[in-house]
């Protein structure tokens, strides 16, 4: 049994630790999630140089508002600077989130809601996604990310 004093000391030290980053308290799964809150914030900057490092060099990205498939640096950001063009002001905030972990891949599949501003008025597009991510160092980097607009329900 651990002693009152022990539990202290060690209770003190696993919070200062967390708090000054030294070591996370997450599992893989929290990574990964944290990783696509990070994607979130960055895209929400509507900065295409602020999006691409979540990407691996040999990423892939099929967009939402894309006819076609991306697989290098160049066609990503091509595709991110006409993304900020076409949805100003363009944000997203994640649904429901499935995560998966398979040793250093990752897959994260779900919904979110994109929300821009065009000619004044605030729109929305919802919108299902899978990312797939691979352990690079300590950074979960997206080296697949497919999304695509909710369809309608059936009539």
């Amino acid at each position: 049994m651990i002693s009152t004093f022990l539990r202290t000391c060690l209770t003190g030290l696993i919070a200062s630790q967390f708090l000054m980053g030294g070591f996370a308290l997450a599992g893989p799964k929290e990574d990964v999630a944290a990783a696509s809150m990070k994607w979130a914030g960055a895209l929400g900057e509507n900065d295409p140089d602020k999006v691409l490092p979540f990407y691996a060099k040999d990423a892939v990205l099929w967009g939402t508002i894309s006819p076609t498939v991306r697989s290098n640096p160049a066609a990503l950001r091509e595709y991110f600077v006409n993304a900020f063009k076409a949805l100003p002001g363009l944000k997203v905030a994640f649904g429901e989130q499935l995560i998966r972990v398979y040793g250093g891949t990752a897959v994260n599949t779900g919904y979110y809601t994109f929300s821009f501003v065009r000619d004044g008025e605030s729109k929305t597009l919802p919108a299902r996604y899978s990312f797939t991510y691979v352990k690079q160092g300590e950074n979960w980097m997206i080296v697949d990310h497919h999304s695509s607009a909710m369809p309608q329900p059936p009539k």
